[in-house]
């Protein structure tokens, strides 16, 4: 099933692969924003074949109160996948995730929320 929204995410990449039997592999990976002001990184394999648009707890990789920490979180998970990738032979290539792209949906959400 296709995700409807992503309401909270406010960055994400997808790392396309394959898995250990060569099929093909899609993974998302994504940094929201989280009630109590709790950032979260998510990782999730193939969730357009998932029954719910809603991410798993276990799709969490990082939790915590600093955008820093999240970033580190966010970017370590995404190095990780696209190496994996290039040393299958996929030709991928995928920004870091940075502040600056995180820091405009948080005006955006903070101050349309006032």
């Amino acid at each position: 099933m296709a995700r409807k929204t992503k309401a909270g995410r406010f960055a994400e990449r997808v790392v396309e692969g394959r898995d250990d039997a060569g099929a093909a592999e899609r993974i998302e990976i994504w940094i929201e924003r989280k009630e109590g002001g709790m950032w979260a990184v998510g990782r999730a394999v193939n969730p357009q074949f998932r029954n719910s648009d809603e991410p798993r707890s276990d799709d969490y990789v990082f939790e915590g109160y600093e955008l820093q920490d999240a970033l580190d979180a966010a970017n370590e998970t995404l190095e990780d996948d696209v190496s994996v990738s290039e040393g299958d032979g996929a030709d991928v290539l995928q920004p870091p995730f940075r502040r600056s792209e995180v820091l405009g949906p948080l005006e955006r959400w903070f101050f349309g929320r006032r």
